[in-house]
């Protein structure tokens, strides 16, 4: 399986990855936090998840964020998860204590976060109409080959229906605040425009990647350590592609000398990542770059200009100007939010 830095490399991780959309996909506003109730799947899981994680149980219910408006407790991802994902919560039994650790706190912040923009998006009185609910319905419907299907789906997969339906409101409302009130005014100038189109469109890339997603932070130092030997030997001249095929955790790249397969194009990757690909000279070894799966070592193999007249690409730059502007508004509003809430990571107690 690839790592195109934009998906969790492993099964484990990928696990995670999952477990985290189904927690971002949406929770509810309430303020009161959720006990869960012995004899239920969800307390039984985390009873289960308790065994590797003593902080997890359910009896126990620890605080995991702390804000000015709420709490988000144990008890509530649990429950969050359980009600999103069914039966497939229980692939969190297949993580050990530390990647359990990991998903837990990613999942109390993503849940945190949500809450913040459903609250703001409440102030504003934001809503959605039952015929864009209905439309977004169906376009979920639609990918599973219907109404019918997806629901059977839903059913084997212990998903409640309302449940979803919520999720997918929650989606749209926030959506609507967000392009109502944050991105409202950006725009994409002719002078940006003629700027992006000049710049490289792809780039080819060779690395080398040790993975630190999903690892106790006191072993990061050893990951860096060890990263810094591998690059000393690229730069005493050793062959790029034969030390990938040794060191690189990325198990879609690394056979083939760390070659990803694929040319990609500006926001296909981590912006670290991407920053690396199109600013290192092409033939060149990036310094150690470091992305939220881990540590990396570039090797910019080739990169690609616009072949197109600008009229003919306009709009898609037009487009990618946008997002990008997006992206950088949404953390910078999402950030003072989270400063204004007093929004706090408390962790694990045990």
């Amino acid at each position: 399986m690839l790592l195109n830095l934009k998906e969790m490399p492993l099964k484990k991780i990928f696990i995670v990855c999952i477990l985290i959309a189904a927690v971002g996909a949406g929770c509810s506003s309430r303020k009161e936090s959720a006990k869960l109730v012995q004899g239920t799947p969800a307390y039984q899981l985390a009873k289960d998840l308790a065994a590797k994680l003593p902080s997890l149980d359910p009896d126990k219910n620890e605080v995991m964020i702390s804000t000015k408006e709420f709490t988000i407790t144990t008890g509530d991802i649990i429950q969050t998860l359980q009600d999103r994902l069914g039966t497939r919560a229980a692939q969190l039994k297949e993580l050990n204590a530390q990647d359990l650790k990991n998903a837990m706190k990613q999942n109390a912040v993503r849940m945190g976060e949500r809450k913040l923009l459903l609250a703001a998006s409440a102030k504003t009185k934001s809503s959605v109409t039952p015929d864009e609910l209905n439309k977004a319905l169906n376009d979920q419907y639609n990918q599973a080959g219907g109404e019918q299907q997806f629901l059977e789906i839903l059913k084997t997969n212990g998903v409640a229906v309302e449940s979803f339906k919520q999720a997918i409101q929650d989606d749209l409302l926030i959506q609507k605040y967000l392009e109502a009130d944050i991105f409202k005014t950006i725009a994409a100038t002719d002078a940006e425009i003629q700027k992006a189109y000049g710049e490289d469109k792809t780039a080819s890339v060779r690395h080398i990647l040790l993975l630190t997603q999903g690892k106790p932070d006191a072993g990061k130092a050893g990951i860096h350590k060890k990263m810094e030997d591998i690059l000393a030997k690229v730069k005493s001249g050793e062959d790029f592609a034969a030390l990938a095929k040794q060191y690189s955790e990325d198990p879609g790249s690394k056979d083939n000398g760390g070659l990803i397969p694929e040319e990609f194009g500006r926001g296909r990757m981590v912006k670290p990542f991407e920053d690396a690909a199109f600013s290192v000279p092409v033939g060149q070894i990036s310094g150690i770059v470091e992305t939220t799966y881990g540590f990396h070592i570039l090797r910019v193999e080739g990169r690609t200009k616009e072949t197109l007249p600008l009229d003919q690409v306009k709009t898609q730059l037009e487009e990618q100007i946008k997002q990008q502007k997006k992206a950088t508004a949404f953390d910078s509003h999402l950030a003072k939010l989270k400063e204004k809430a007093k929004f706090s990571t408390v962790g694990f107690k045990t």
